[in-house]
């Protein structure tokens, strides 16, 4: 999910209280950055490493060699036994899955370094410690258990996005998946907040960059050959999001344009590592995206980075943290830091490069710098119980408030939204008649090597 600018685009509060204070207690402040510019290697990695839920301080990819049982012949039919297998399309807990809680690890990528004398020893323990606290086996397994399931949906609906289908119905998939593999379906007061979605999924067609959901009550839109259409939706685990998104596209016309925001993407990832320098990252990026061009209709169009979107750290229950990686040039002091998780996206354009708010409503979220104090309506107050107790700080959009049965709302979201208790977040667009595409990772940076956790054998 894309983040506006650092400004412009701050989330909600604590997912199980409102003030402020909270937040600080389950995202404790960063300590001080390690030494060492980092890249690696992304390509030709095996993905499909043994999960090690201890594992904190190594991260050796393992490989398990699986030995070949002869099969005794037996005349007697046997009922076969379903657990351990997915359904297609996917609706079975990953719990029943993976009944031992071991969880497919994301791309491993060992940090690279250029002199002997920066390898991280016994010198920088003191600084690990408070990364490993925060990244303990409870925090792989939950983050490998929500890649596990965006992989698995994200898969599914890969084969059903095809000229035909109706946002509403790539929206339902989705969402059904993810609520039936997490195990939670978000019915009851809290459920939601275990785990489920991290944010309303993200279905944009051509000029619309991000920000778009189906809304209750609008004409459905149906997907054509001739769109480009990006998908964007998130996964949490106890607050640990998943933030992920492809571009489909039938006509290959827009080959090149994929290419390059994929091509981008992946340069990104390369190049995050603990103290890496977000300027240095930007300015790459942007480099590799815009060596691109499309030809469309007899045109040849280069390919611009949007400027005013970016990448963004996640912080337990919140989608976009303090830290922005935007894919154009830019002057920052920032760096990446042990610990940190980190989106990486990125958005290609064969419009002008800059978004701005359309007409509509992607989804609210909750102001945690605000106090909800003198709301006037009932009608607001009781909203506002309701989104704390199922939501918090987690973006939410009508479809959810209208799937918990909440009716006759409007009036007290427009009250949270004046009072500025709420944000609302609109669809963002580039110039009509261009067409937008987008790829995105999430990427753990571990104490020694980082995890691309959403990394699937897809892209």
């Amino acid at each position: 999910m894309g983040s506006k600018t650092p400004e412009e685009h701050q989330q909600g509060p604590d997912g199980m209280r409102s003030s402020a204070g909270a937040i600080a207690d389950i995202n404790p402040p960063k300590t001080a950055a390690a030494t060492g510019l980092v890249s690696g290697v992304l390509e030709g990695q095996d993905e499909d490493g043994e999960d090690a839920e201890d594992d904190n301080t190594q991260c050796d990819m393992k490989t398990e060699n699986s030995k070949n049982k002869k099969k005794r012949k037996n005349n007697k039919k046997t009922k076969k036994d379903a657990s351990g297998q997915q359904t297609t399309p996917p609706r079975v807990a990953l719990a029943n899955v993976f009944p031992d809680n071991k969880y497919p690890e994301g791309e491993v990528i060992e940090y690279a370094v250029n002199d002997d004398n920066l390898k991280r020893t016994t010198s920088a323990e003191l600084r690990h410690q408070d990364a490993i606290r925060n990244m303990d086996g409870d925090f792989l397994r939950d983050y490998r258990k929500a890649a596990e399931i965006h992989r698995q949906v994200r898969q599914y609906v890969q084969t059903i996005a095809k000229p035909g289908v109706t946002m509403s119905k790539l929206a339902d998939e989705i969402e059904e998946g993810v609520r039936a593999l997490t195990g939670h379906q978000g019915l009851e007061a809290g459920d939601a907040l275990k785990a489920g979605m991290g944010f309303p999924t993200g279905l944009c067609l051509n000029n619309v960059g991000a920000h778009w959901t189906p809304n209750p009550g609008a004409k459905d839109v149906v997907l054509e050959y001739d769109d480009v259409l990006k998908v964007d939706f998130g996964v949490h685990v106890n607050g640990r999001i998943v933030d992920s998104a492809f571009t489909v596209a039938s006509n290959p016309v827009y080959d090149n344009l994929l290419a390059a925001v994929k091509a981008a993407t992946n340069t990104g990832l390369k190049e995050a590592g603990i103290d890496a320098r977000i300027d240095h990252i930007s300015e790459i990026v942007q480099e590799v995206m815009e060596s691109y061009e499309v030809e469309i209709n007899g045109k040849t169009i280069p390919v611009k980075a949007v400027e005013n979107i970016t990448g963004h750290n996640i912080l337990r229950y919140k989608i976009h943290g303090d830290k922005q990686v935007p894919f154009v040039k830019t002057e920052t002091d920032q760096r990446m830091e042990e610990g940190d998780i980190f989106a990486i996206e990125t958005f290609g354009t064969t419009g002008n490069g800059y978004l701005t708010d359309d007409i509509g409503v992607y989804g609210y979220g909750r102001n945690e710098h605000v106090r909800p104090s003198g709301l006037q309506y009932a009608s607001a107050k009781s909203l506002l119980k309701t989104i704390d107790e199922n939501f918090g700080s987690l973006v939410f959009s009508r479809r959810y408030l209208e799937r918990l049965g909440v009716k006759n709302y409007h009036l007290g979201m427009k009250s949270l939204i004046a009072s500025g208790v709420v944000e609302d977040y609109a669809p963002l667009v580039d110039i009509p008649g261009s067409y937008i595409a987008q790829f995105e990772h999430t990427v753990l940076l571990r104490p020694n090597c980082k995890e691309v956790i959403s990394r699937g054998d897809d892209y």
